[in-house]
């Protein structure tokens, strides 16, 4: 999946969003988007093949982290420019990583 197709759903960038403020699990995930638990685990592949997210295991919890600095830029004619860049990240070290 490229990353305009990882990036062009709503639910996805409120995911991206939450995950940007710290680490999450599922659970944390679906109260806070508003979505049940197999429809997150659904966008949390998605976004996992798109190499934007990664998990760690911290006790029998999954939680979910960023991996990328995801940058888009747009311009208006002339320059007609639209950038969509992700470049990865240094993933916080846990414990149990």
């Amino acid at each position: 999946m490229s990353l305009i197709e990882a990036l062009g759903n709503g639910t996805r960038l409120e995911i991206l969003r939450e995950l940007s403020r710290e680490p999450k699990y599922v659970s944390e995930l679906t109260e806070d988007v508003g979505m049940d638990g197999k429809t997150a685990v659904h966008h949390l592949s998605t976004l996992e093949e798109a190499g934007l997210v990664d998990w760690y295991m911290r006790g029998n919890r999954k939680y979910y982290r960023l991996t990328a600095a995801v940058e888009l830029r747009l311009a208006p004619p002339p320059e007609r420019t639209f950038v969509l860049q992700a470049d990865q990240t240094e993933p916080e070290v846990s414990e149990t990583d």
